[in-house]
């Protein structure tokens, strides 16, 4: 199978909806990559940075990509690169759609002198024009002058004979467009609907129709299960309920070959890899295309991805146990059919025997229908149970206490019975499959992790080296951003992490997001303080009951009392207590009302009796450099200098301050203080109230 090089319709109308999310993020820079690739690098208020790219040249895509993905800036900018700079810098991105059904995006941007529209051509030679206010163009990286349509600067925009949007079609247009074909279905999905190769063969396979088919011998039977199947297919692609896929080379495994917003079963029982979006996985596609070549004449060896392949198997791991539940549950159905079907013996024998004796008196399948239609108007049980029957296959549809079964009138209630549960017994055989498979892919993962530990093993432990950060003139920033940093945090002496709420709606994010089975949940006995958390295992970890020792715990009711009022009122002490994630609750007893951020607390509790305050802020060198705060024991080892606090007079913002001016002066380096524990950053770590730093 070849590579994917472009980007499909289907494509575009996933994608447009993703991109829209991005409305509202502001141009910084432009950039061009030789005569093809536009990538406009932009600030989102709530992601950071964001990188969009469009390629129109052999490769054909538009996605947000990751900023370790993008190329590094080119040299001098053209004349195309300098003009969308001058038009786009300082302009907020509006929204992206795609124009009708085509392999087109037009993207715009607004700025309060004057609007830009981007238009992108993903097909034929491709193209990318800038389009004014009035719809006349700027500049495009490729003119076009034909009699159907201009794309020239100083000429208006003209878009190519717009094609049939199948989406855009009821059904009595989408079987007339099919009626019109010459061809078979397969062909007739792919050209006259515009659906091309792929998603032609995908609706023929989920319709349950037979690709080759001519549409001469189709017929309506065959039109609606096509457009139901294109329905159930795009309704969730339309409302961006999706679940993006890549999907690997059969032979070799490691090659990337297609990216869809949703699993396809033309693809079914080819690897591939689950992503949380579709830019994502675009990006992910795009970014490895073609496979990548190793770097000759290096020294050494080159350490393998040991983590992108732990983190692929476990991926796999996942798609295969959703994979076992999905045959348990289709296993159990076709059993519970064929016990309806005996639970219900007499009323399904009499509509099989309904059946055959019309047609053994030449009734044809529509007589039959409609027979049953009348029945049910005039309220024959028999007739209410009926759903329809399907000529090609001479099945009769029965609907039993929420199922639809199709039965065959000529096979009888137990041969049909015994149909559903052989088709059962070939579901669990499935399963079976699968279970193997699962073990097969854990063993792989295992020994990748084995690979790893004995690639990362040193070959004689060294003692680590003693530097004196404070003395060093010049130290290395090596700030990581991580998803908690938006959060009150530490990690206690075991390494375990605390997190703490700032306000109510973190309070509420931390429990309904964050807060697992067997996390523990701390908080002060005094009004006003922060949801505490004690994480047990990493979010990306699955939950485990785990023993966390006297001084974590200690540590994190420490935490929870410190950055509570108890601080801000200018006492000492306090009073908190643990619980069980499963003993806390949203819902109020009765008569009683849950403020935002409250949460109502059931069964017994743990307490922590006289809890001292305690707080220090301090500057981590080893590993990352970064401000840390929290109680003093768990602090105090990590950090290369601390400040110890007490509940004191001067307000949050003062106090930084004069931390800050401290570690200026026990740092020879005070530009990386600047760099790394800026006021606003050390104020992040303080506890709410005034504060005094302890001589």
């Amino acid at each position: 199978m070849s590579e994917k090089r472009e980007m499909t319709s289907v494509d575009l109308v996933a994608l447009t909806a993703e991109l829209n999310t991005y409305a509202g993020a502001k141009v910084d820079k432009v950039y061009l990559y030789g005569d093809d690739l536009v990538r406009l690098k932009m600030r989102d208020f709530d992601r950071g940075r964001v990188e969009l790219l469009v390629e129109t040249g052999e490769t054909k895509r538009a996605h947000v990509s990751a900023p370790e993905h993008v190329p590094d800036a080119p040299g001098r900018p053209p004349d195309f690169a300098k003009m969308l700079r001058n038009r786009l810098s300082g302009a907020d991105f509006h929204a992206v759609r795609q124009h009708g059904f085509d392999r087109i995006l037009e993207f715009e941007f607004r700025r309060e002198d004057a609007d830009t529209k981007i238009v992108a051509e993903l097909f034929g030679d491709g193209n990318v024009a800038v389009l004014d206010e009035n719809g006349e163009v700027v500049d495009c990286l490729e003119t076009v002058r034909l009699s159907s349509r201009t794309v020239a600067p100083g000429a208006q925009y003209g878009f190519p004979s717009q094609r049939v949007n199948p989406l855009d079609l009821d059904y009595e247009a989408f079987a007339a467009q099919m009626r019109d074909s010459d061809t078979d279905l397969v062909r007739t999905v792919a050209t006259q609907l515009n659906f091309g190769g792929l998603y032609g063969e995908e609706l023929c396979t989920r319709a349950g129709v037979e690709k080759t088919m001519d549409i001469a011998d189709a017929g309506e039977d065959e039109y609606r299960a096509l457009y139901d199947a294109m329905t159930r297919l795009f309704d969730p692609i339309q409302s961006g309920d999706l679940d993006p896929r890549v999907y690997y080379d059969e032979d070799d495994g490691d090659s990337r070959v297609d990216v869809t917003p949703v699993p396809l079963e033309e693809y079914a029982g080819r690897e591939s890899e689950a992503f949380d979006s579709f830019n994502g996985a675009l990006d992910d596609y795009f970014t490895n295309l073609g496979g990548t070549e190793e770097e000759e004449g290096g020294e050494g060896p080159t350490k393998p991805d040991f983590q992108s392949e732990i983190e692929k198997q476990e991926r796999i791991i996942a798609q295969q146990e959703s994979a076992i539940e999905d045959f348990e549950r289709e296993a159990e159905q076709e059993r519970e059919k064929a016990e309806l079907l005996y639970g219900n013996y007499d009323l399904v024998d009499d509509i099989l025997s309904t059946v055959r004796d019309a047609r053994a008196a030449g009734h044809s399948w529509s007589d039959i229908d409609e027979r049953f239609a009348e029945g049910e108007e005039r309220g024959i049980e028999a007739a209410e149970h009926v759903q329809g029957v399907n000529e090609q296959q001479g099945t009769v549809r029965v609907r039993l206490d929420g199922h639809t079964i199709s039965l065959d009138p000529e096979e009888g209630v137990e041969k049909n019975a015994d149909d559903l549960y052989t088709e059962a017994k070939r579901i669990q055989e499935k399963k079976e499959g699968a279970l193997e498979a699962i073990e097969n892919t854990r063993e792989e993962l295992e020994a990748v992790r084995e690979r790893k530990e004995n690639w990362e093993a040193p070959e004689e432990p060294e003692e680590p080296e003693e530097v004196d950060w404070l003395a060093r003139s010049s130290i290395p920033v090596r700030k990581p951003e991580t998803w908690y940093d938006r959060f009150r945090w530490f990690r206690t002496s075991d390494g375990f992490l605390v997190l703490g709420g700032r306000n109510a709606d973190q309070n509420e994010e931390l429990v309904s997001k964050y807060m697992d089975g067997y996390d523990r949940f701390f908080h002060t006995q005094a009004h006003g303080g922060p949801v505490t958390i004690l994480k047990t295992t990493e979010p990306s970890e699955p939950s485990k009951d785990i023993d966390v020792p006297d001084q974590s715990l200690e540590e994190a009711a420490r935490f929870a009392v410190t950055y509570s009022s108890v601080w801000k009122d200018g006492r000492g002490a306090g009073d908190a207590y643990m619980v069980m994630p499963d003993q806390v609750s949203k819902t109020a007893e009765s008569g009683e009302y849950l403020s935002k951020g409250g949460f109502a607390i059931r069964g017994d509790r743990t307490y922590f009796r006289d809890i001292a305050v305690g707080c220090v802020v301090g500057i981590q060198c080893e590993g990352e450099t970064r401000v840390v705060g929290g109680p003093p024991s768990a602090i105090e080892p990590r950090a290369e200098t601390v400040v110890e606090l007490e509940p004191g007079e001067f307000a949050q913002g003062d106090a930084a301050k004069r931390i800050y001016r401290e570690f200026r002066e026990r740092f020879a380096d005070t530009s990386f203080v600047r760099k790394v524990a800026s006021p606003d950053e050390i104020q992040k770590f303080m506890p709410p109230g005034g504060s005094r730093l302890v001589e």
